[in-house]
């Protein structure tokens, strides 16, 4: 089986969830949970528990949120490695859902931020292997050297490798053609629908990814309650899949991040697009009926 390494952001969650409108100015009741978060992360909680072995890069403050993320990934079975850092705290993201369930994220990434070519483990690139690469390292200036080693030392190494575009607000700032020509290298990109259009200005999902192939030989585009598709580019028609079915939604946060740790196994195992999509909208539908963003054990 191949190890997947994934380079990538590590967050605590203060999900809220408002039971009522939201009232401005003033107060809204509401659920509030903590949750280990980070799209990165989230991908590689879930990859270990599906039961592929699998290495996050990261970093995180000193502090208590901290341990307790790195504690908690080791407990999934990923093997952290993750860099203390002395001064910065570590990456936390407000989620405020609605009582309609949209959601709109406030982020700090605090210790993410800092990410370093130097904190990259050597042995951790070899031949075999697989580099996942959260789009978040490349759009945050901080970390962009770091996304950019990283992918560097894929390609020596003979790695494949897949990015995904994390999101659409932070995407449209960092500009479409830098992120494109930063990850040109990449064999698989995974976006959604808003991250799609921002990259190409097509509103259709179907011919967003087909201008993608440009760049990247496959794309994945994640379309939520529709399902997923996926276009390569030595084919006329992209490849749909309809979502899983979900009995009741308890928390949509983190989604997306299971549909890629659904998917990348099966399409590193040379399934057909077909399946690798199911098996994605199988797991995106399993985290759509947990609480938090990550697996429960």
């Amino acid at each position: 089986m191949t190890r997947v390494v994934v380079v990538g952001d590590l967050m605590t969650d203060a999900v809220a969830r408002a039971r009522y409108p939201l009232a401005r100015a003033s107060d809204t009741p509401a659920v509030v949970t903590m949750h280990g978060g980070g799209s990165g992360a989230n991908i590689a909680s879930w990859l270990a528990v599906e039961g592929t072995e699998v290495a996050f890069i990261g970093r995180r403050g000193a502090d208590i949120t901290g341990r307790n993320r790195d504690m908690e990934l080791m407990g999934y079975g990923v093997d952290a490695r993750l860099v203390m850092d002395p001064e910065r705290p570590t990456g936390t993201c407000v989620v405020l859902v609605t009582h309609k369930g949209e959601r709109t994220m406030l982020s700090d990434p605090g210790a993410n931020a800092a990410l370093s070519p130097e904190d990259l483990p050597r042995d951790l690139f070899s031949q075999g292997g697989h580099l996942h690469l959260s789009g978040y390292t490349l759009i945050n200036e901080g970390s962009r050297d770091a996304g950019m080693a990283a992918l560097e030392m894929a390609r020596r190494s003979g790695m494949s490798v897949s990015v995904d575009c994390s999101s659409s607000a932070p995407l449209e700032r960092t500009g479409a053609e830098p992120f494109l020509e930063w990850t040109q290298s990449a064999k698989l990109l995974f976006a959604n629908a808003d991250q799609a259009k921002v990259l190409t200005g097509r509103d259709d999902p179907a011919a967003a990814a087909k201008v993608l192939t440009a760049w990247f030989p496959q794309v994945v585009v994640k379309l939520r309650d529709e399902g997923a598709l996926w276009y390569g580019n030595n084919r006329p028609d992209p490849i749909k899949v309809p979502a899983g079915s979900v009995e009741r939604v308890v928390d949509g946060t983190g989604a997306g991040d299971a549909f890629t740790a659904g998917f990348l196994p099966a399409w590193l195992g040379g399934k057909p697009p077909a399946e690798a999509l199911a098996s994605g909208c199988h797991l995106a539908s399993r985290a759509i009926s947990h609480l938090g963003a990550r697996p429960r054990l």
